[in-house]
């Protein structure tokens, strides 16, 4: 019998941790923080409690890593790993039609970010967390492309503000709120408006 590498074994933790957080995010976004149970994630996982209890201490702990993979995966999905480079127009375009479209087509984090909201009293840390991972780096990412002299921004950083601040209005009111039957407006538009603002 052979016997398995660190690495291996180490692969396989971080498989049976994934297939736990895919079961929590069900659960989590289903039932709230409250209502939610290690039984019914360990069910939702397919994995025995000792198993959940081997990769996460407690339902907080659960919570704090589902908090850290959602926000993880919206920055990477919106930004990419690599500095935004590119002709400025068609980078920003590019950049405003993509998380725009994403945001709008995206149930689960729409009930993610309701879940934090909701949980916001209760975990603050958590809610610093989420902007630690998501809203600084794509603050810190779109201030350091505006900041490139073909642009003649005065403020780069208020601009990025700005710029993130109108997108992460639009989810709130027209994918969060019964914005699209008060106050519709389409992704694609805002898009064109944002652009063309700079």
């Amino acid at each position: 019998m052979e016997i398995p590498t660190e690495s291996a074994a180490q692969r396989r933790f971080d498989q049976k941790a994934e297939q736990i957080l895919t079961g929590a995010t069900q659960i989590f976004l289903q039932r709230g923080y409250e209502r939610a149970s290690m039984d019914k994630v360990a069910k939702a996982s397919g994995v025995s409690k000792q198993t959940l209890y081997s990769h996460f201490a407690d339902k907080e702990a659960l919570f704090v890593a589902l908090v850290d993979k959602m926000s993880r995966r919206r920055l990477e999905e919106a930004f990419g790993s690599a500095p935004l480079k590119g002709e400025p127009k068609a980078v920003l375009s590019q950049l405003a039609r993509t998380t725009l479209t994403q945001l709008s087509a995206d149930e689960d984090y729409h009930d993610f970010v309701r879940l934090m909201i909701a949980e916001s009293k209760r975990f603050p840390g958590l809610v610093e967390k989420f902007m630690l991972n998501v809203t600084r780096p794509s603050l810190l990412k779109l201030t350091e492309f505006l900041s490139s002299p073909d642009l003649n921004i005065e403020d780069p950083e208020a601009t990025a503000h700005v710029l993130l601040g109108a997108v992460v209005f639009f989810m709130l009111t027209q994918e969060i709120m019964p914005g699209k039957a008060v106050i519709p407006m389409e992704a694609d538009r805002l898009a064109t408006a944002l652009v063309a603002l700079l």
